[in-house]
């Protein structure tokens, strides 16, 4: 029975011009020809009756033309789009509408790291929006059902839509809608036993042969589960053995061979840790751009499952509240806080920019931070990839019915005092209020058994913040991703520069065992400035350690972990390398226990995940912009406040007279021939991306880093130019609290 109303839209190019209906319906009986064939004894529904004549009908009726959006089956998110697509596919058809099916390219991050791909990863996104507009537009389709898959495809199809709504009410059409459905969370592997074994006594050779550092980090290594990020933790500290002769190359390459066949379940889905991938899963459906049927599952959905998602359409077709872009925009708050609850991505922090500019809405990173920071968001994701804890665990109490996702989670924030938008509408056709009315397995105490969600927060802060300084306007770090003793670590604490032009070179520099001793031989920091440094960053060790030798102050401040470094990796941004992850040199770096209690990652490309010091990314202006990171130099020293939100350049003679001062300006009067000798480098390695694929004539990380035109046409603003249902009443009855 039809349950979806025609649209009501005056324009109807299938109407008014036959050639879409002379060639369309093919592609929808071929559909759900297929559908039907794909399904087999799954397959729910009465005897076939699309027939060609019936489709043409639909489409001169202006019936709802409906695209299911895949993604491309060489990324693992959507090995089982064929299946989640037929059932899509068939349900449209039953309820009145008209199915048409395409995919975009879907790049994997874990697979472009550390070559060239990684320089079209951001930019895969912008292209994933402009195709699925594309497409929509040519084939004037109303709607669509996203399988929502990992790293850029997620927020790319979701600026897509959000733009197609902006445009079509800006001519006057009827509202565009959409729906997405994310791909299943994927089960992490676990090390075979005989390769476990078999590594345990790598270990131990390497305590026997005075390598505990390697022993230490095998270990650390071993204690995860397999996932495609662990991988390079591996290959780090293999490779460490392999140069120190505990393992021959033979066996570091066996051990990389075992590792890799167990990592991955056959069924696909998105990676069981909280990366970019499950990030965007828990934002979208902040977003209220997700049915609660299909947010956390641990397999692909079936029939029922979608339908739950497909049936909803009927209320919201035609109303401009339950346009992407509207639903995207009434629920910003709420996806930020969200975000920041669960623990979430970095590399968001420019998606969510962009997707509300694509929607046409004036918002730029200084609007997420102050959003952010408008109300304390509490730490309520215990997540853990070695104690049970992961994505795929949160699924499985999901499928348990013990916790309701990303429910729980808001409604969880309700309860710590956080303001939620509850009058925001989503794609059930409720609003959040309404669909928290019903409160089983609601709240997070529900979880017995290890929970994810929780309802005391692990501490009073979460999520990305925003870093200004004097020689930057703005950069992105997670202090959240470190522990409170971590982060006393590295707060305002003075680092000594380590400068590489680009992760190429910092990749080799950050596998070298020997990187630390050939800092102290080649004197990279001066004595002068490292007693500097010391009285700053130890001071109760200063009267003792002051008369040291270089070697044995260096050594000293080396073990005590009073020595800071700030590795800056610069070169990396969207204009200059298309702005890769600095993902292998985090995990070169968290592979080297030495090192990583003493480093600061710090580039104008991006990162995902985090370091045991901070990682500071995305920082504007990037170096092929003239910005200050351009002109830094291995010795320099740098101030980090991390909770104040600054990384200041430090004046390094006030700092020898016992001074902290601040100046930027003098260094980079005097090192401008500096900066052009490597602008000449950047420029020439820019040209090993492909021309068009560049990352010029957009905005920087800060707005985005989208078109300009898009940016120029976003004038709404979020806070006054939305829609939201007709209020009513709701009363959430975890606390008897009427919303």
């Amino acid at each position: 029975m039809s349950i979806y109303p025609n649209i009501s839209n005056n324009v109807n190019p299938y109407r008014d011009n036959v050639q879409g209906k002379a060639n369309e319906p093919i592609t929808v009986a071929g559909l759900l020809d297929r559908s039907k064939q794909t399904l087999g004894s799954e397959y729910d529904g009465p005897a076939p009756d699309w027939t060609l004549e019936e489709i043409y009908n639909r489409l001169e009726e202006n019936a709802p033309r409906i695209a299911i959006v895949g993604g491309s089956s060489d990324h693992p998110a959507h090995i089982m789009d064929f299946k989640t697509s037929s059932h899509a596919a068939i349900r449209i058809w039953q309820n009145g509408g008209v199915p048409f099916y395409f995919s975009t390219p879907v790049m994997c991050d874990g697979t472009a790291q550390s070559n060239q791909g990684m320089s079209y990863s951001l930019q895969s996104r912008n292209a994933v929006a402009q195709m699925v507009v594309n497409q929509m537009e040519a084939h004037s389709y109303h709607g669509a059902f996203v399988i929502q898959g990992c790293d850029k495809q997620p927020l790319g199809v979701v600026s897509a839509m959000a733009h197609l709504d902006r445009i079509r009410q800006y001519r006057g059409e009827a509202p565009f809608f959409a729906t997405f459905a994310p791909s299943h969370v994927l089960q992490g592997g676990t090390i075979p036993t005989a390769l476990f074994a078999e590594l345990e006594e790598v270990a131990k050779k390497a305590e026997k042969d005075g390598a505990a550092d390697i022993a230490d980090d095998l270990r650390d290594a071993m204690a995860y589960i397999l996932q495609c990020s662990s991988n390079t933790a591996f290959q780090g500290v293999l490779e460490r053995a392999t140069e120190r002769g505990i393992i021959t190359k033979a066996a570091h390459k066996d051990y990389e061979k075992q590792l890799a066949v167990a990592t991955c379940d056959g069924s696909g889905g998105v990676c069981a840790f909280n990366g970019t991938g499950n990030s965007s899963r828990h934002l979208v459906a902040g977003m209220g751009l997700v049915h609660p049927a299909l947010e956390l599952l641990t397999q692909s959905p079936n029939q029922s499952q979608v339908n739950k998602a497909l049936d909803s359409l009927a209320t919201m077709i035609n109303d401009p509240v339950y346009g992407a872009a509207n639903i995207m925009a009434t629920n910003i708050r709420n996806a930020i806080r969200i975000h920041s609850a669960s623990g979430g991505s970095t590399n968001l922090m420019m998606h969510i920019v962009a997707g509300m500019l694509y929607g046409g809405f004036k918002f730029s990173l200084a609007d997420l931070d102050e959003i952010h920071h408008s109300h304390p968001i509490p730490d309520l994701f215990n997540y853990s990839l070695t104690e049970g804890r992961d994505i795929f665990s949160l699924a499985m109490q999901c499928c348990d019915s013990e916790s309701r996702g990303m429910e729980s989670l808001f409604y969880e924030l309700l309860q710590n005092g956080v303001p939620m938008d509850v009058e925001a509408p989503t794609v059930t056709g409720n609003t959040w209020g309404e669909r928290l009315v019903k409160t089983d397995n609601l709240p997070a105490s529900n979880v017995e058994d290890n929970p994810v969600i929780l309802s005391t927060p692990k501490r009073a802060y979460s999520g990305v913040d925003v870093l200004t300084g004097n020689f930057f306007e703005t950069a992105v770090v997670k202090i959240s991703g470190m522990s409170t003793w971590q982060l006393d670590q590295f707060d305002k604490k003075v680092a000594f520069v380590l400068y590489f032009e680009n992760e190429e070179l910092a990749n080799r520099n950050l596998l070298d065992t020997n990187l630390i001793p050939r800092i102290k031989e080649n004197r990279s920091f001066s004595h002068e400035n490292m007693l500097a440094l010391l009285r700053q960053n130890a001071p109760e060790h200063y009267e003792e350690w002051k008369s040291d030798e270089y070697d044995t102050l260096f050594d000293k401040m080396v073990d005590q972990s009073v020595l800071k470094i700030a590795i800056i990796i610069s070169g990396q941004g969207p204009v200059a390398f298309g702005m890769p992850e600095m993902f292998t040199s985090m995990q070169h770096i968290n592979a080297n226990r030495k090192l990583k209690r003493l480093a600061t990652l710090i580039s104008d490309g991006r990162y995902s995940g985090v370091t045991y010091g901070a990682a500071v990314g995305h920082m504007t202006p990037e170096a092929k912009d003239g910005g200050g990171i351009l002109y830094l130099e291995t010795g320099d020293l740098l101030h980090l406040s991390l909770r104040g939100g600054k990384i200041e350049f430090v004046d390094e003679a006030a700092l020898r007279e016992g001074k902290l001062e601040f100046e930027f300006e003098s260094v980079r009067n005097s090192r401008a021939a500096l900066a052009e000798e490597r602008l000449a480098v950047i420029n020439k390695r820019q040209k090993r991306v492909a021309a068009g694929n560049r990352m010029i004539g957009h905005t920087d990380a800060a707005n985005g880093v989208v078109p300009i035109a898009v940016a120029e046409e976003a004038e709404l603003d979020y806070r006054t130019d939305i829609h939201f249902p007709e209020k009513k009443e709701t009363v959430i009855t975890g606390n008897n609290e009427t919303l």
